[in-house]
């Protein structure tokens, strides 16, 4: 994952209008609903993918 992922919706109101916020990395404020937020990537979960069969079942 890039370091300069942007989001491209509000996780609160799902407006497209959104700005970095200068609280700091991964800060973004929305216009729309005068939220401020901050996103951060955790990482993969040990288990992994499962696979699954064609009716999208896990095997």
């Amino acid at each position: 994952m890039s370091e300069r992922a942007a989001p491209f919706y509000c996780p609160y109101c799902g407006d497209e209008d959104l700005r970095p916020s200068e609280a700091g990395h991964g800060a973004w404020e929305c216009a729309a609903c005068n939220r401020a937020f901050q996103l951060k990537f955790l990482g993969l979960l040990a288990r992994g993918l499962k696979p699954t069969d064609r009716a999208g079942d896990p095997l």
